[in-house]
């Protein structure tokens, strides 16, 4: 579902992402995971269309996003690292908003309000909303169309361990209907849940690609933390 080939980033003669390759399958989760600077946002904002790559290309099922935008824009979601809206919309609103594009129908933007726990919120502004409600919000415009690829930056941020262990559990779900999930995170409790790779990315290249056998994932969290904390030393 996903073919990254060589892509590659710069940003005022600093590079960003040096040339790298990589591939997803239907219902795959691959999780990134390296400190601040690690190239995984630049990796994430360019699977989603939102940053060119200096060189390379990346497809997702097939289609090249240089060749046909509409079709490439329909097959992902997104959902980025921080919060851009106007504050005013309410709940209901935001997501109509969103739906509206990808011709989703009421029904479906009325049961997302209620799995992310947002129905009593329905009808608040943004504004009004915790940290952790408008993570939800965001998540929600992501998979609101079902997309075939979602793209989640630091998705876990602001929630409470409640909407963490929800979350797991919605991404578990996910996966099964065969979307492809690549997201990142500094949480390795959640990557080695859901975690089907798990690529560790510092200073714009990917260092190493942990396979997750699901069979023990305490004693995989364990190990992706000794890990992270030897990058980072």
């Amino acid at each position: 579902m996903i073919d990254i080939k060589n892509v590659s980033k710069v940003f005022k003669q600093k590079t960003a992402l040096y040339p790298l390759s990589l591939t997803g399958d239907d219902g795959e989760c691959i999780v990134l995971c390296g400190g601040n600077g690690a190239g995984k946002s630049t990796l994430l904002q360019m699977i989603a269309g939102i940053s060119a790559p200096g060189d390379g290309t990346v497809l997702i099922n097939q289609v090249d996003i240089k060749l046909n935008r509409k079709q490439y824009v329909s097959l992902i979601g997104f959902m980025p690292d921080e919060f851009f809206a106007q504050e005013t919309l309410t709940v209901t609103e935001f997501l109509t908003f969103y739906g509206t594009f990808r011709k989703v129908a009421p029904s479906r933007i009325k049961e997302v309000i209620d799995i992310l726990g947002l129905a009593p919120k329905k009808d608040e502004m943004i504004k009004h909303l915790s940290k952790g409600m408008r993570q939800r919000l965001l998540f929600g415009q992501a998979w609101l169309a079902n997309p075939a690829v979602l793209i989640l930056d630091e998705p876990t941020n602001g929630l409470d361990p409640y909407w963490i262990d929800k979350f797991i559990d919605m991404l578990k779900k996910i996966k099964q209907t065969g979307t492809t999930v690549i997201f990142s995170t500094h949480m390795m409790d959640v990557a080695a849940e859901v975690a089907d790779r798990v690529i560790f990315m510092e200073n714009g290249r990917i260092t190493e690609i942990i396979q997750n056998d699901h069979l023990n994932p305490k004693q995989f969290m364990v190990d992706l933390l000794g890990r992270y904390r030897q990058k980072e030393e």
